[in-house]
């Protein structure tokens, strides 16, 4: 038996399973159908999209995206006021429900131990002309589903292979592929080893055009032109580390196939011994900034963290810290960890002035350093004035807490910060107690 066909054994859902989707699908589907009634709202219609519509979908994922559809004529505001009224009237015996924003409201619920999204659209003629991001969905379902028959397994097996490997995901946390962009791979290359072997040859700007369609020039490493929109690109969510993993693994795996690759063994996270371990080994300096994450979802918090972790990097560089390495974590806590060379710098400062012979700028130097509290030597080199001054923060953890606000931090975290943030120093790091936390730190240190 083939590595893949041992895969497929573990990923490919049962006929039981099938049965169990149709079951819930029809029940929501019948819950819909008499909420719009009830709130005569009878031209909206209920569509299961995403993967669990196109049996693609892996053994044991229990996702269910449910769009209603709802004329184009109507407006945002009675989109969101009755897409909510029929959502949660669906929703009523459903075990948990949350509502979430995205362009706009729409409702998540676990139901029967399923996870729902149950989601407002417009029924556009094409998805050239939405109205709203997610009007496009379904014409990816229906473009998807028309042409994967035959070729689901091999689509398992490339989701599982992503899995595997950590890059899949679209979201901004993750920043991978998404599910509608493996299933795009398959079809244009036919089969899961074909997808690894041209993606071994992948540079960044690859481009993939399965219409021959595309009318829009992009900067992204790869380019797989939307075969429902010439204008979209797929991949734009994938960062160019995404893209580089998955090309390395694509690498590995046609030197020697193995099961690891789609079921890698659990990771255990770091313990203290291990974390004071890692610090002494680098001999260099962590910090980390920790505060309570606000309670937004992912594709809103994790860029504001990445534009807060490179204010940071920007800050430290400005005064003179060496950035090594920098990264973000969230949990019940937000973190934003940086490497540094040392996390302390000598409390003296070169400075250098202008030429001696360049007159009055000369003189206002001299005059302004010469004789200052603040000046440890003053002196002549290679034909400048120079100044020793006093560095205004030789230590990265007080320079972060006195100007850390001056970087750019984003509406929630700005307000979270506000309220309380603290600084770990390398063994400090350890008062950080979550297991994940922990195997963030081993992945980012890139531990063997």
């Amino acid at each position: 038996m083939t590595i893949e066909e041992q895969v497929l054994l573990k990923v490919k859902p049962t006929h039981e399973e099938r049965e169990l989707i149709t079951e819930i699908v029809a029940k929501l589907f019948q819950k819909v159908n008499t909420a719009a009634k009830e709130f005569n709202i009878p031209e909206v219609e209920p569509k299961l999209v995403g993967s669990a519509a196109r049996g693609t979908w892996i053994s044991g994922t229990h996702d269910l995206d449910i769009f209603l559809s709802f004329p184009e004529d109507k407006s945002y505001d009675e989109l969101e006021e009755y897409g909510l009224m029929i959502a949660r009237e669906v929703a009523k015996d459903a075990e948990h429900v949350e509502e979430r924003y995205a362009e706009h409201p729409y409702l998540n619920m676990q139901y029967l131990g399923f996870d729902v999204d149950v989601v407002p659209c417009f029924e556009v003629d094409c998805s050239s002309n939405i109205k709203s991001a997610v009007d496009r969905t379904p014409f990816h379902n229906e473009f998807v589903k028309e042409r994967i028959s035959g070729r689901e397994d091999e689509v398992l097996l490339l989701k599982q292979f992503m899995k595997g490997t950590g890059v899949y995901g679209s979201e901004l946390r993750t920043q991978g592929f998404s599910g509608y962009l493996t299933e795009l791979l398959i079809l244009n290359y036919g089969s899961f080893i074909e997808v690894i072997n041209n993606a071994c040859k992948w540079r960044p700007g690859t481009t993939i055009d399965l219409m021959s369609h595309g009318t829009v020039k992009h900067n992204e490493p790869l380019i797989v032109v939307d075969p429902t929109d010439p204008k979209r690109n797929v991949a734009a969510a994938l960062s160019i580390n995404r893209f580089a993993e998955f090309i390395d693994s694509c690498l590995s795996y046609t030197e020697e196939a193995s099961m690891k690759y789609f079921f890698p063994d659990a990771q255990k996270p770091l313990d203290d011994t291990e974390v004071e371990e890692m610090i002494n080994k680098r001999k260099s300096s962590f910090v980390a900034i920790v505060f309570p994450a606000p309670d937004i979802v992912d594709d809103i918090l994790y860029p504001q963290l990445h534009k807060m972790e490179n204010g940071i990097r920007g800050l430290l560089k400005e005064y003179e810290f060496s950035v090594l390495n920098s990264g973000t974590w969230a949990g019940e806590n937000a973190v934003v960890l940086v490497e540094l060379m040392s996390s302390e710098l000598p409390n003296v400062k070169k400075h250098q002035g202008p030429p001696v012979w360049v007159g009055s700028h000369a003189i206002a130097f001299k005059s302004k350093y010469r004789e200052s509290d603040d000046v440890f030597s003053f002196y002549v080199e290679n034909g400048h004035y120079v100044a020793d001054i006093k560095r205004k923060y030789p230590d990265a953890k007080e320079l972060i807490e006195n100007r850390i606000h001056t970087c750019a931090l984003g509406k929630q975290l700005a307000m979270s910060m506000e309220q309380e943030f603290t600084i770990l120093v390398d063994m400090e790091i350890c008062s950080i107690k979550d297991d994940d936390f922990r195997i963030f730190l081993k992945n980012w240190s890139n531990i063997l």
